[in-house]
Formats: C-alpha cells, sequence, structure tokens
C-alpha cells in the first residue's frame, strides 16, 4: 500500500491546498488516489474529495480507536493506487503533552513515512535545524521528504535547496513559488467549502496545474513507495448495505453540507435511503420518515433561506406533528426562528422560540465530551461515567431564548463535561422528537449514534 502522509512545521503553511493539488495531479495521471484528513474536519475533506473524486475519511484518536483508524485506512485503500493522508497543525503538535494524538502518532500507527510543507517565507539557512530537529525529535517517524511552500523566488530556492543538501539528507520534492492562484477563499471555519464555491472544478484543476509544474510528481510517488507493510488489525468496518426499510431526508447544498461520509454509509447500513432535498430551491420536503439537518453556513445563505417561505414552513410542520429530526450547528440554527448576521435578520424555520447571532469570536471550539442526560431521546448505552466525545465550532449563540415558553418545555439531551454547548453547560434541545445540538457527532465503534437515531425513528413509526 502506497502512502503518504503530509504534515507541516505549524498550521497554516499551505499544505491543505498543497495536498489538493497533489491529490488532483496524480489522479490526472490516472491513479486513483485515496485521502485522508487528520482530526475533526468537514471542509478540507470535502476539497479532497473532490480532488481525488473518491470521498475522504478522518482519522481521528478522539473518537476512534487505533484499530479502528488502521481498519479504515486499509477499506479504503484497497482498491487504491496510492493514499494521502493530510495532517493538521504541526507535525507533533495535537492535545496530549505526549504527542499521543499528533500527527505523527497518526504517522507512526500507520507506519507512513511524512512528507513536510515548510513556509519558507523569510527563511534561508534557518531551514536545516528546523528539518534536523523534526528528524531527531522522534526518530520512529521517516521524513521521506519536504516541499518548499511560498518561496520567495528562483534566488531563495537555490539558497534553500542548497543549505538543504549541505546539512541535511533530506530530499527536496517541490519548490512552490507564492501565487495568487493557490489562495483558496477563506471564511472564519478555513477554506470556503466546495459545495459552496460555484468554479471549484477550475480552481481545482488550476492548483494541479501548478503543483504539476513545481512538484516532482515521481519523487513524491517515490517517497510513498517506501512505507513499509501496512499493519493489520482484525476490527472490520461494517460495509454492508441493507434492504431499504426507511427513508430519511437529509439537507445537502450550498447552506448544509458538513457530513461525514461514514455516518452517511452508517444510515445506508442499517437499511435507510437517505433522500436529498435543496434547502435553497426545493418547495416542498420529501415524503421521508425522518430529517437530518447537518452543519454548514446558514449565515452565509439566511437571505436565499428566508425567501424559500414554503419549505421553512413544512419542515415547521413536520416537525411539529413529530417527525423523528436530527439537526448539528448550522441545522440548529436553521431551525431556530432568525439568524442575525452584518447587521441583518432573516427569518428561519421558527421551531425552536430563539434568536441566532452571529459573533466575531468563536463561541465554542475544539474537542468536547457530552453525558446524555436522563431526558436523552434515543435509545443509548451511554450510561454512567461512559461519555461521548465530539467536537464543536460555531461562532453563533442563542439569544432571547424562551425557556418558559409554555409550548417549548426545555429538556437538553446532555450536559457539557467538556465544552460549550447551547448555554456552557448543556446541549441537545429536545422538542417533541427533535434532537438539536451545536456538537457535531460521528458515528465509530466508540458511539453509533446513527444506529441509535434510526431505531428512534423506527419506534416513533411503528
Amino acid at each position: 500500500m502506497q502512502r503518504i502522509l503530509i504534515s507541516a512545521a505549524h498550521k497554516s503553511s499551505g499544505k491543505t491546498t498543497l495536498t489538493i493539488g497533489l491529490c488532483a495531479a496524480l489522479h490526472a495521471r490516472g491513479l486513483a488516489v485515496q485521502a485522508y484528513k487528520k482530526g475533526p474536519d468537514y471542509i478540507d475533506p470535502m476539497w479532497l474529495s473532490r480532488s481525488s473524486e473518491r470521498d475522504c475519511h478522518n482519522l481521528d484518536f478522539q473518537t476512534m480507536t487505533n484499530d479502528e483508524m488502521l481498519a479504515t485506512v486499509s477499506l479504503y485503500s484497497s482498491d487504491a493506487d496510492i493514499s494521502i493522508i493530510e495532517g493538521n497543525k504541526g507535525l507533533f503538535d495535537g492535545v496530549a503533552l505526549d504527542g499521543s494524538n499528533s500527527n505523527a502518532a497518526v504517522a507512526e500507527l500507520t507506519k507512513t513515512p511524512v512528507v513536510l510543507v515548510i513556509d519558507t517565507q523569510g527563511m534561508t539557512r534557518g531551514i536545516a535545524p528546523l528539518l534536523l530537529g523534526y528528524q531527531s525529535f522522534n526518530q520512529d517517524i521517516s521524513i521521506a521528504g519536504v516541499i518548499l511552500n511560498k518561496v520567495g523566488g528562483p534566488r531563495h530556492e537555490q539558497k534553500l535547496r542548497d543549505v538543504i543538501h549541505q546539512y541535511t539528507d533530506v530530499v527536496v520534492i517541490g519548490a512552490v513559488p507564492r501565487l495568487p492562484e493557490l489562495n483558496i477563499t477563506e471564511r472564519h471555519l478555513g477554506l470556503i467549502p466546495s459545495n459552496e464555491a460555484t468554479n471549484t472544478n477550475d480552481v481545482i484543476s488550476n492548483i494541479a496545474v501548478i503543483i504539476e509544474k513545481y512538484v516532482d510528481l515521481d519523487l513524491f510517488i517515490e517517497a510513498s513507495s517506501k512505507a513499509s507493510n501496512f499493519p493489520k488489525t482484525d476490527y472490520q468496518i461494517e460495509s454492508n448495505e441493507q434492504k431499504i426499510t426507511l427513508k430519511v431526508g437529509i439537507a445537502r447544498d450550498a447552506a448544509f453540507g458538513f457530513y461525514y461520509p461514514g455516518d452517511l454509509n452508517a444510515f445506508r447500513n442499517q437499511g435507510v435511503e437517505l433522500v436529498e432535498f435543496d434547502t435553497l430551491h426545493d418547495k416542498s420536503l420529501p415524503d421521508v420518515d425522518g430529517l437530518f439537518i447537518g452543519g454548514g453556513f446558514p449565515e452565509s445563505w439566511m437571505t436565499e433561506l428566508e425567501a424559500n417561505k414554503s419549505l421553512r414552513h413544512q419542515i415547521k410542520q413536520a416537525i411539529e406533528s413529530g417527525l423523528p429530526t436530527y439537526a448539528e450547528c448550522g441545522g440548529l440554527m436553521y431551525l431556530c426562528q432568525s439568524i442575525e448576521w452584518q447587521n441583518k435578520i432573516s427569518e428561519m424555520v421558527g421551531v425552536i422560540p430563539a434568536n441566532i447571532k452571529m459573533n466575531r469570536k468563536p463561541q465554542g471550539r475544539g474537542y468536547i465530551s457530552l453525558k446524555p442526560t436522563a431526558d436523552f431521546p434515543w435509545p443509548s448505552d451511554k450510561t454512567g461515567d461512559n461519555n461521548i466525545s465530539a467536537h464543536e465550532f460555531h461562532y453563533s449563540s442563542l439569544t432571547n431564548f424562551k425557556t418558559n415558553d409554555t409550548k417549548f418545555d426545555v429538556k437538553y439531551a446532555y450536559t457539557m463535561k467538556r465544552g460549550s454547548g447551547v448555554d456552557g453547560s448543556h446541549d441537545g434541545l429536545i422538542y417533541k422528537n427533535l434532537l438539536a445540538n451545536y456538537a457535531h457527532l460521528r458515528d465509530t465503534s466508540k458511539h453509533h449514534w446513527v444506529k441509535e437515531f434510526v431505531e428512534f425513528i423506527r419506534h416513533v413509526k411503528s
């Protein structure tokens, strides 16, 4: 299994853009490229999926076991020519002091060689001790090469190459100059999602052309071939789709697109047909047994969402009538009464008696830990101290929350052991058969939330 892990010395080094280009350039050569992203993330994997034309899967120590990560790579790389794991932040960065959840830990677990992307702005001779330090810090990690990024010009590039050759044995795989074409529009959570970009294919193609020009793809492929035998595991990823017995509507459009491929596969493995609907353009809901409205950027599309009154009314009526519904982050925002952003206010679905305000700073970010309450509506085995690991990242907050509304008896599905949630102490608003939270869940061996939700749908339907 040819594979490589792309990391950096620090975040914002440009590795995501380069990884997108590498996936696209190798795919253009006719190779089957399987991408992975370390950590909890939706936006980067969406771009990597588009550039490789295969679903990008996340590898995350917080929500997965080591064996599950190995099984994930083994399964989805089985028919690939090359696999590329993109790290997050720097190679040795992570929450744990011992580095046990770092990018380097992924490389060590999967026995994958590393290519470092180095932001070389303002750097010449200093690149040598940097690379030497990274090589010596953990000698169980194999640094197979370096891609010099944001290079100032031919003279700058030659100095860097000469220094690296003089003082290290690191292979220079590429040197990419500072180019405006490598800038993908960003938003407060990072890159603008590919489901919103109208010129996604053109952007990816342009980046691929630049990578083809400035990166030695043959050297890159050679580096990936140096990976040792992939570790074996007995863990099996469920991948058998069942006979369709339920239909769940899923909001998938420019406003809502944050879904993990593994979660969607889990629905199919439970005998669920996912019926996509467009909150911006569809005037009516499909005939379904449940709803799933994931995360996204509803604030960027709030004018269009408000304009689609027919669908908003139907969603409200469906939830009021008891349709099982699960909403995460952007989905929660959409189900509130309004969204306020940039001095504008737009009406939303109005099921949750609260307004949404977009703030300048994050109101919740990073890993969280949830403890289900006695009111948790789905069948679950999460009892006692068996908490749920998840993540959140939101700039929005609830305002004017009518907690004493006689119609909306506030109940919470979770208490926050770590994280912000809805009010700093709780998350998971429950109303009739609706569960809406800021938390982003992920269906893994540590928490099969999809099975719980589907069982809840079946119970309500019966």
